[in-house]
């Protein structure tokens, strides 16, 4: 085979790449339940975005109501909670922790997931594929939850301790996926041509093989979005999570004393918050999912 066939051998899987994406973009725009799941993400976002900047729930912590708990009113739009604090201002700003735990988990333990199963996969049966599956093999061995909680546990005086007992147990269902994945394009031609222009093993890994599994590591991220957001809850409501900020959880461990009385805003508010974003989430991971399925069409 000449040298020009090779090198088109190499632009083929970025070629189908491109080509891709339109279609994705296509199946993607035809699903309306995937697109209205979107725009609430976008929402949830702009709300994130709004108590960032300050625009909005920067009172959260604000005692505002002298009286303590507070019905509904043109003031407190979702009442007041035990201490007097806005509802709503709290659950504005949850939105904004709720984000942040959410990219910062997704994005370390994806990077994670993709370095490791890839390396698994393209060195399939050696010594670094036996410790990766060994590693990934431990710690789906341990129940999650109780993992996560006995880590957040050891590290509550770190400001990031819930954040690294998250990284350290998601990034286990992107490494599978990923080996299996690169397993399967180490077999494609575009590989054997890379070796035969004299591409290193770290270049066709990470240069020529990578690339090709973006929709998968996008799908992956957006689960491990979904799932921070609600561990993050759990630990919150059972006092490992966020300490120097307001959350669903906290809002929820708040509630639990609170509807005891008789007084239900908090729990409501909260629950619907995270509940809507997690469903949006959920089948915006779906839609993507099928968009970037190949054969769906062909169903």
């Amino acid at each position: 085979m000449s040298q020009a066939s090779f090198q088109d051998y190499l632009l083929r899987p970025f070629v189908l790449k491109h080509s891709s994406w339109a279609n994705v973009r296509s199946k993607f725009a035809r699903d309306r339940y995937g697109l209205f799941a979107l725009g609430l993400v976008f929402i949830f976002f702009l709300i994130a975005l709004a108590a960032w900047t300050g625009l909005a729930g920067s009172h959260w912590q604000e005692l505002l109501n002298e009286e303590g708990y507070g019905p509904v009113s043109r003031d407190f739009w979702f009442g007041a909670n035990f201490n007097g604090q806005d509802i709503f201002a709290r659950c504005i700003f949850s939105t904004k922790t709720a984000f942040e735990v959410g990219f910062v988990v997704a994005f370390f333990s994806t990077c994670i997931g993709v370095v490791l199963g890839g390396l698994a996969g393209f060195y399939q049966g050696k010594w670094v594929d036996q410790v990766i599956i060994w590693s990934y093999g431990c710690f789906d061995a341990i129940p999650f939850y109780l993992f996560v909680a006995a880590i957040a546990l050891t590290l509550k005086d770190s400001l990031f301790g819930m954040h690294l007992a998250m990284i350290a147990t998601l990034w286990t269902p992107t490494c599978k996926v990923l080996r299996a994945q690169v397993m399967k394009l180490r077999a494609f031609e575009f590989v054997e041509a890379a070796y035969a222009l004299g591409a290193s093993d770290r270049r066709v890994l990470f240069r020529h093989i990578l690339p090709n599994t973006i929709p998968i590591i996008l799908v992956e991220f957006t689960l491990s979005f979904v799932t921070a957001i609600k561990t993050e809850a759990v630990l919150s409501f059972l006092g490992l999570g966020i300490k120097d900020g307001v959350s669903w959880g906290l809002m929820l461990a708040e509630a639990s004393s609170e509807i005891q009385a008789g007084y239900l805003n908090n729990f409501i508010a909260a629950s619907s918050f995270m509940f809507v974003l997690v469903m949006a989430f959920n089948q915006f991971a779906d839609a993507l999912q099928e968009a970037l399925d190949p054969q769906a069409g062909a169903r």
